[in-house]
């Protein structure tokens, strides 16, 4: 059963085309990687599948009911949708706003009136899981960046969403923390719930994912297998996801062969 159905999606930034005709189905319990360069749409596609924002053109269906302005204005569904799908941002800065990492944890709970024990009981397993109980009490605009990532992932996981959607989830962390993500990410929900990754890390792409949706430019350039697609060298030279570097060998030899690391347009994500 698809959880996502997307028929010729357009968004746009006043008159930038950020996402330009994307058609895709997306299965229940799928775990789906959006590999792109910065600036390919990825950000851009996660805020529509969240309902943040709406299609310009073309509709969005999640299990069979669409997703549009419309149909959020009924306020049941838009609170029993976020309950069921949510986002982790790759800034937390603009998803903390509470006073301690406790109360942040505890917000989602809060709103869908749990039990004053349920709460305790919750916010306490999943600061546990994710190592930060010992930060529960401290601002979270004090944390590091990669504190501050996992109390974000943190203030979603707390609600059980069925739809996880992650914007390049292991960035700014380090080494340790990028595996405990990876981690959660292979195991949560007993890998039965649905997982839709942003990323422009090749080598993440393989453990995350069993499927691939690759963008560039706001269309979708191709999908399917991860490790099918990771090895078309061609088409992720055209995704600006490799590039080939000249090298020099002595005084004379002078090649060039591709990179795969990650390709940055300025400092802006779209």
């Amino acid at each position: 059963m698809n959880i996502f159905q997307l028929r010729d999606v357009s968004f746009k930034y006043e008159t930038v085309a950020a996402i330009d005709g994307v058609s895709l189905d997306i299965e229940a319990g799928k775990r789906i990687a959006l590999l792109g360069a910065n600036g390919s749409g990825k950000s851009t596609l996660l805020r529509l599948l969240d309902a943040l924002s709406f299609p310009g053109a073309g509709s969005i269906s999640f299990q069979g009911q669409p997703l549009s302005e419309v149909r959020f204005a009924d306020h049941q569904f838009a609170f029993d949708f976020h309950r069921r799908v949510g986002l982790v941002f790759q800034n937390p800065d603009v998803q903390l706003f509470n006073p301690t990492v406790f109360d942040e944890v505890a917000f989602g709970p809060l709103q869908l009136r749990w039990s004053k024990s349920e709460i305790v009981a919750r916010v306490n397993a999943v600061l546990e899981s994710m190592e930060i109980a010992h930060l529960k009490d401290r601002p979270p605009h004090r944390l590091s960046g990669g504190e501050k990532k996992r109390v974000a992932l943190a203030s979603v996981l707390v609600l059980d969403p069925e739809v996880l959607l992650l914007d390049e989830p292991t960035a700014a962390l380090d080494p340790r923390s990028q595996s405990q993500i990876i981690d959660l990410l292979i195991g949560w929900g007993d890998g039965g719930k649905t997982v839709i990754t942003a990323t422009h890390d090749l080598g993440l792409v393989e453990d995350i994912a069993d499927h691939c949706v690759i963008l560039q430019a706001g269309k979708v350039a191709a999908e399917g297998n991860p490790a099918e697609l990771l090895a078309d060298q061609a088409l992720l030279q055209r995704a600006n996801l490799v590039h080939a570097h000249r090298h020099r060998h002595g005084s004379v030899v002078t090649h060039s062969h591709p990179h795969t690391h990650p390709h940055k347009h300025g400092s802006e994500t779209i």
